[in-house]
């Protein structure tokens, strides 16, 4: 079962192993939640994910933890941003193939999911700056593919849809405790997280067997409406109800990851929820979650 990419193992473990001190965290710790960065200061803006972080589909990746100003959605960001007057510091943490949290990296070691390289809760909150001014956070897509890669290999499969509403609920609460471990690294940290698409609509899927989809269909709207939606203390961009996320073009060739276009929608998105006092609640329902 494909999770992400054919990134080398040994080449993410020896990054994680030298992340913290290509971050260079500091210790001043900031009292409260900041809003809308003042004009031509400085935004210390640290990224979690997987392979998006890094750009991957992009015509320009970078390695993890490297700023290479690259055209993933991070670079493209803070290239707005400085077009706006603004300083940015980019600090990525993106480990592609990783899964949320442990529970989903030894499911997939269970159910025989192979490609899972490390979950986010251990291998990049840890290592949040803690005078981040900007967090993004981008999680799930790899973890439903261990829910449906799960079920394929008929793990859960005497009741499928009582399996998957049951890891959509520990998504919901490991989710939050991710949330919880960067505020608390991170006091002062706008946070922002990108919720996901209906992954049973993207390219990646067009051709899987309709059980396939409808399991990945209940995986991600469940995980976006039951855990990233109702996050607290975060503002959520909203993926699953935006028209452009469904578009061909927002994909590259493997239809799992965004191309150049899509990398650079979800960064005006990004810079525009940086940027506003006042961002768009998601949408409680829609038709691309069917």
């Amino acid at each position: 079962m494909r999770i992400l990419l054919n990134v080398s193992l040994l080449v993410v473990s020896l990054l994680v192993g030298g992340c913290a001190s290509l971050l260079n965290p500091t210790e001043d710790t900031p009292e409260a939640p900041s809003g809308p960065p003042s004009a031509g200061s400085t935004i210390v803006y640290a990224v979690v994910g997987a392979s998006d972080v890094i750009g991957y589909g992009s015509t320009k990746v970078c390695l993890p933890f490297e700023d290479c100003d690259g055209n993933g959605y991070a670079w493209v960001a803070a290239r707005q941003l400085r077009s706006q007057g603004f300083a940015v510091q980019v600090a990525q943490l993106g480990v592609p193939a990783a899964v949320l949290s442990p529970s989903f990296h030894l499911l997939a070691a269970q159910s025989g999911v192979n490609g899972v390289s490390g979950n986010i809760t251990q291998a990049e909150a840890p290592f949040v700056r803690r005078d981040a001014t900007v967090v993004t956070v981008f999680a799930g897509a790899n973890d439903v593919n261990v829910i449906t890669g799960a079920l394929a290999n008929d793990v859960g499969a005497a009741d499928t849809n009582a399996f998957i509403d049951q890891k959509v609920a520990i998504f919901a609460t490991e989710f939050q405790a991710l949330i919880t471990a960067i505020r608390d690294r991170a006091p002062a940290a706008r946070i922002i997280v990108l919720n996901l698409p209906n992954m049973a609509r993207v390219p990646y899927r067009a051709g899987s067997q309709a059980l396939l989809r409808q399991w990945a269909q209940r995986a991600s709207v469940g995980i976006t409406t039951q855990a990233i939606n109702p996050a607290k203390d975060v503002t959520v961009i909203d993926l699953m109800c935006d028209a452009r996320f469904y578009q061909p073009s927002t994909f590259s060739a493997d239809g799992f990851h965004p191309s150049d276009a899509g990398y650079a929608f979800m960064a005006g998105e990004i810079v525009r929820a940086i940027t506003t006092a006042s961002y768009p609640a998601p949408q409680s329902s829609c038709g691309f979650m069917f």
